[in-house]
């Protein structure tokens, strides 16, 4: 242990300032003098200005910052000002990193009075706050993409296939299932109906569309909503609260582009392939539930043949990008704007994808909408 002593003094300054003179031995092996002491002198002296000052023979480590982050808060709640330029450039800059996110003041929240409960502007008022922060989320992802492709983004290539991985093949297992029962529903209540008037084989061309246009993106994002939606909630949410974003910003790194641009490009690109692969296994499950009603394989392949186009299926792969967008956005942005408690992550979790599947089934309808005006 060192024998030295950590000691400081304050003087008058000028221009109504206090001078406070670091010396001895600031090391964690040396005891510090309490900083309730300093805070006792510097009430008395009533001045604007703290202005730090180190003496020659000084010696110091993290003991120091510990004291100046002190000296740094008491500043703040003051609104004094804190002089650090004849600080050493080393404790300098750690007292500029640790000071560069604000601390959160988590304060309990106060129950409502019925006035504020019953008041009708406060739904509207949290509408009007929601939007702003998701109009803030989307202008902040522009901007993130933006440097990407002027290649100025800190997105990292590895996090982008790692998610495209997981976003991927992983899912597939999922997307199977749901995708050849969705293609065997299709075909019984078509077959059903067209056996009333003998048109069993038009089947086909009810599975083959359905899928294309409407059933097979809209299915694999609803599931995709659900799995990978939920999934980039519940990480970013983690991540928020055990301050891993926070110390993200206090490096000068971008959260969007670090966590959210790898995320919502691996859904984006993988999104159309994966509805690709949901609509030929629907277009199976059809065909494996046509060919119990009467229509043989040779039939319903080549009536699938004849209805399938180009249009058809971009209609689905437009779906799949824009739905892709959604549900990454939606998660990501719960994810982010998450508490700090693990009841938020849940509710980030839920919120994700509440809110992923109603932007789904809107999109959806204003897709087919806009298609049907323009003949599509």
């Amino acid at each position: 242990m060192s024998s030295a002593v950590a000691r400081y003094v304050c003087s008058q300054g000028p221009e109504q300032s206090t001078d406070i003179c670091f010396s001895g031995d600031w090391t964690l092996d040396a005891p510090a003098p309490a900083f309730t002491t300093l805070a006792s002198e510097l009430e008395q002296q009533q001045n604007r200005t703290l202005r730090c000052q180190v003496d020659d023979n000084l010696e110091w480590d993290s003991a120091l910052i510990a004291f100046l982050l002190q000296c740094h808060n008491y500043c703040l709640t003051r609104e004094l000002t804190l002089d650090s330029s004849a600080l050493p450039d080393g404790a300098r800059k750690l007292l500029a990193l640790s000071t560069a996110v604000a601390s959160l003041e988590i304060a309990a929240a106060e129950p409502k009075s019925l006035l504020e409960r019953l008041n009708p502007s406060a739904p509207l008022l949290r509408l009007w706050h929601s939007l702003e922060a998701a109009l803030e989320f989307i202008g902040s992802v522009s901007l993130a993409l933006g440097a990407l492709m002027r290649g100025r983004a800190n997105t990292r290539l590895t996090d982008f296939l790692n998610f495209l991985f997981e976003a991927g093949p992983k899912a597939l297992g999922i997307i199977t299932l749901t995708s050849f029962l969705v293609g065997m529903i299709l075909a019984y209540l078509g077959a059903a109906q067209l056996a009333q008037f003998g048109a069993q084989v038009y089947v086909a061309d009810l599975v083959t569309v359905g899928m294309l246009r409407e059933m097979g993106a809209l299915m694999t994002a609803v599931v995709m909503a659900g799995r990978t939606g939920a999934a980039y909630a519940a990480q970013l949410g983690t991540m928020q609260t055990r301050e891993e974003i926070d110390a993200i910003v206090t490096l000068g790194i971008s959260p969007v582009e670090f966590l959210v641009l790898p995320r919502l490009l691996a859904l984006i690109v993988i999104m159309p392939l994966l509805v690709i692969y949901a609509n030929f296994i629907g277009i199976l499950g059809g065909a494996l539930v046509a060919s119990g009603m009467g229509v043989s394989l040779t039939q319903f392949l080549e009536e699938t043949r004849t209805v399938i186009t180009l249009t058809q299926l971009n209609v689905g792969l437009g779906k799949a990008l824009v739905f892709g967008t959604l549900i990454a956005l939606a998660g990501c942005y719960s994810g982010i704007n998450c508490g700090r408690s693990s009841a938020a992550v849940g509710e980030a979790t839920t919120n994700a994808v509440v809110t992923a599947i109603v932007f789904l089934i809107v999109a959806d309808a204003a897709i087919n909408i806009a298609l049907q005006n323009m003949g599509i």
